[in-house]
């Protein structure tokens, strides 16, 4: 029997799977993790909208995932019933992996794959909730009293081993301090490691002759280490745990200053001219082109023209290598409604007009809102853009997205009093004005590079062409 080249046999014999044409009725299907990207490799479970038994719809949400870009939800191909979940939540899991099984009919008792079929789930395929290793269940101590002083779930819903109470119960840590203690095991559970190494840091950070000991060791590289100080939250404090989101913020912007000597350099643009042209043309460019015309757009095209003209700022340090990007992607911060913030890229920049800029930035904006943004449209920025303005300040300096080497960040426009060159002599006006702030990687980008980019940008945004026609 010949077989398309896309129909690849799946559980029993005599079974097979179109992925050509899901619409073919079938017994059953396997559910995949999809390639999300070029560097995406693997993602996070995060939530099952379905149980086994399940009746789901074609394209109907089964499953939320989560990579380190993005988090996106998972359709059934064909409509049917889960017949069985793969992995758990927490699970990390490789693309191509087979995560769930649809069937066309309702069914109980055998699995629908063969045993050879069925992912181990302690396979390097599926790995624990850490990445690294399969987490394995504590001993259970049993008969000790010690361990009702801590209860085995926390108001949050946060599990607690009877071996992490016990051992939190023997070194006085108190219910309020096991709290701040990040789990490493399945769903962020803390283990008998986590709890042991927190202990180890706390006796550190209280040995005088630990830190004067490291700080001897060090003194020779000119490297003094800056310990986190210890935190005790009293019993009235509110502790909230960061979301997977906030974490990936925290690491990366902590990562950047690390690696980049941040400098940032500040100028003060008048621009008049660009906002009475926005708002004489903004309705009828709604009209014309179903699109909003808001300030990015015409931001990203004066950096973009910046960008031509001093190409160094579109770089990367790769060890001693200064890597100059010819493509120009830049980079949008947009705020999400949960508070946390996310980066939407827009490829080849350049290649676009106003109304394709519009059009790209609305488009992003919207769905990182929604979160239906795909991994490969959060990654690749050469060059990332923050309008910190829409908060109403008056100016910022951000922290660099890595491996980029510069940020700029807008602030709020204003009207001030200013003093007006004519001809005729200098007037004071009204007229409206905005700090614009660079910060940029000081290892390639020294002040006088930094300094004629940002002033560049402010320049074009200045001399805007107030006769243009949408």
């Amino acid at each position: 029997m010949n077989l398309p080249a896309a129909c690849l046999p799946v559980g029993r014999a005599g079974r097979f799977v179109n992925l050509c044409n899901p619409c073919i009725t079938m017994s059953e299907i396997n559910l995949i993790l999809p390639k999300m990207g070029e560097s995406v490799f693997e993602a996070t479970i995060v939530k099952w909208h379905k149980n086994e038994g399940d009746r789901v719809e074609r394209d109907e949400t089964v499953l939320e995932i989560a990579t380190d870009k993005v988090d996106s939800e998972i359709p059934s191909p064909s409509a049917g019933y889960l017949a069985k979940k793969l992995c758990k939540e927490g699970d990390v899991v490789k693309v191509g992996t087979v995560i769930a099984v649809i069937s066309s009919e309702l069914t109980t008792g055998e699995s629908l794959l063969s045993g050879s079929d069925i992912p181990d789930q302690r396979s390097k395929e599926v790995l624990s909730g850490n990445g690294k290793e399969p987490v394995m269940e504590e001993p259970v101590i049993t008969g000790n009293p010690v361990l009702q002083a801590i209860p085995r779930l926390s108001p949050s819903g946060k599990f607690y081993s009877p071996l992490v109470r016990n051992i939190a119960k023997q070194e006085g840590v108190s219910v309020v301090e096991l709290k701040t203690i990040t789990g490493t095991g399945s769903n962020g559970r803390v283990s008998k490691t986590d709890i042991l190494n927190y202990l180890d840091e706390k006796k550190k950070k209280r040995d005088p002759d630990t830190l004067l000991s490291t700080l001897t060791e060090t003194e020779s590289s000119g490297v003094i280490p800056s310990p986190s100080p210890l935190f005790m939250p009293s019993p009235s404090d509110e502790i909230i745990e960061m979301d997977r989101m906030r974490k990936m913020i925290a690491d990366h912007m902590v990562m950047s200053k690390r690696t980049s000597p941040h400098v940032t350099s500040f100028v003060e643009a008048d621009v008049t001219g660009l906002v009475q042209w926005r708002e004489k043309v903004k309705n009828d460019f709604e009209k014309k082109y179903s699109e909003k015309l808001t300030y990015t757009p015409l931001f990203v095209d004066a950096i973009i023209k910046s960008i031509r003209d001093f190409p160094m700022i579109n770089s990367s340090v790769d060890g001693i290598r200064i890597i100059i990007r010819k493509n120009i992607n830049i980079g949008m911060a947009t705020a999400l409604p949960s508070g946390n913030l996310i980066v939407p890229v827009i490829h080849n920049a350049d290649h676009y007009n106003l109304r394709g800029l519009t059009a790209k930035v609305n488009d992003l904006a919207r769905r990182s809102r929604e979160n239906k943004l795909v991994p490969d449209e959060v990654q690749g920025g050469t060059f990332t853009l923050t309008n910190v303005g829409t908060f109403g300040n008056v100016m910022g300096t951000p922290i660099i997205s890595q491996p980029q080497a510069a940020i700029l960040a807008t602030g709020v426009i204003r009207k001030k009093p200013a003093v007006i060159e004519t001809p005729s002599g200098d007037t004071i006006g009204i007229r409206h004005m905005m700090f614009l702030s660079l910060s940029y990687d000081h290892r390639i980008i020294d002040g006088a590079l930094g300094g004629s980019f940002v002033r560049r940008v402010a320049d074009y945004l200045e001399k805007f062409d107030i006769t243009m026609n949408i």
